[in-house]
């Protein structure tokens, strides 16, 4: 009789004792197996406070194992009750999610690693294309920030993507400050003033007699000024483009001060009605000091409307720094590059409206009067990368 009464409902605190006073091993197969659940005379207190050990996302409904006997990992006990959160695959880069998108469209994305070899190359060529060192490295650094990260089409080498974006960044270099010369001269109040400045020997002179030409094709009179007052020959050398071109020529004896010269041209358009002064300047070496001061004078004496800064083509990173240096004595306003005829490459143009941030406005490609054009940036670059 005694175990058919412990077998009854009526003695279920008798049961309660068994399960508060039993192993800790028979407590645990009994949760397992779900039988004390199904049973509903067991109320107990044990039986109802047994859920809050459980792990906080258990809903077997027949009663999870505990999460340490089934091999979990991740313990809903934790302080804020919430599982850590995974680092985002994009905090890293684009996710899987980007990449396949961008597959699915033929598209791809540029590796760092991808960009070291074509852009070396790059930097090279321009570097041999008489484009100035720094200016080679600040192109190709700006072109790797660009670059990296970016999408490509799949069909598309890295390669090319890197040749095309190197023409862009060239064409936006030897772009920049770039003005219609003619529209400019024509607005402006009469007379216009233009100062040449560069050192000795690189066209200066003759590119003078050359714009003379052509504002004379344009409808614009000239008169020329010889401010390189102390060098021998210097006037008999711009007095014969000016009788060979039928132009007036101010100037004075050796020696005069230069912005004294280029005052009196002034006065002199002004008297005669004449709408372009075009001033020469001395030519020294750009290291000499003297001269520099003379071009700071003539600046605060004359104000031309226009200082133009003349070299060769051909001069590469000596032509760079003789700009970096008539630029700080006297701000240009552009550059005009001689022998263009001679130079392939266009190295210095690029470098020379990377450092001063003035644009190329003419090319100089002979020795007549009128070989002189006006510079196009989309031809240099496309020169300059081997498209022409």
């Amino acid at each position: 009789m005694g175990d058919a009464d412990a077998a009854t409902p009526s003695e279920g605190g008798n049961t309660s004792h068994r399960e508060a006073t039993g192993s800790a091993t028979e407590e645990t197969e009994s949760e397992a197996d779900g039988t004390e659940a199904a049973d509903p005379s067991t109320e107990s207190a044990p039986t109802t406070e047994e859920p809050t050990n459980r792990s906080a996302g258990t809903v077997d409904p027949k009663g999870a194992a505990d999460p340490e006997e089934a091999g979990g990992t991740a313990d809903a006990g934790t302080t804020d009750g919430a599982a850590e959160p995974e680092p985002s695959a994009e905090a890293n880069g684009p996710g899987f999610a980007t990449r396949a998108k961008l597959f699915a469209t033929g598209q791809t994305l540029i590796e760092e690693e991808e960009l070291d070899d074509p852009l070396d190359d790059l930097e090279l060529a321009l570097l041999s294309s008489d484009v100035e060192m720094s200016v080679a490295g600040r192109i190709i650094e700006t072109l790797r920030e660009e670059l990296v990260g970016a999408s490509r089409a799949q069909a598309k080498g890295v390669g090319l993507v890197v040749e095309e974006a190197l023409a862009e960044a060239l064409l936006s270099v030897i772009s920049v400050g770039q003005f219609d010369f003619e529209a400019r001269v024509r607005a402006a109040e009469k007379p216009v003033t233009i100062v040449f400045t560069g050192v000795n020997g690189v066209g200066k002179t003759t590119t003078i007699a050359k714009l003379a030409r052509y504002f004379e094709e344009q409808g614009l009179s000239t008169v020329l000024a010889n401010g390189d007052t102390y060098r021998a020959g210097a006037n008999e050398q711009i007095g014969e483009h000016a009788d060979r071109l039928g132009k007036r020529l101010i100037a004075h004896d050796q020696g005069s001060d230069p912005a004294a010269v280029l005052y009196d041209a002034v006065e002199y358009a002004k008297a005669n009605g004449v709408d372009v002064v075009l001033g020469d300047t001395a030519g020294r070496l750009h290291t000499s000091n003297d001269l520099m001061a003379q071009l700071e004078k003539i600046d605060r004496v004359v104000d031309p409307d226009m200082t133009l800064f003349v070299d060769e083509a051909v001069a590469g990173q000596d032509a760079t720094n003789r700009a970096r240096e008539f630029d700080d004595a006297a701000a240009i306003d552009g550059a005009i590059l001689t022998k263009a005829d001679a130079d392939s490459q266009g190295g210095a143009a690029i470098s020379i409206a990377h450092i001063t941030g003035k644009p190329i406005l003419f090319l100089g490609t002979g020795q007549g009067y009128d070989d002189i054009e006006s510079f196009e940036p989309d031809v240099l670059v496309d020169r300059l990368l081997g498209e022409a």
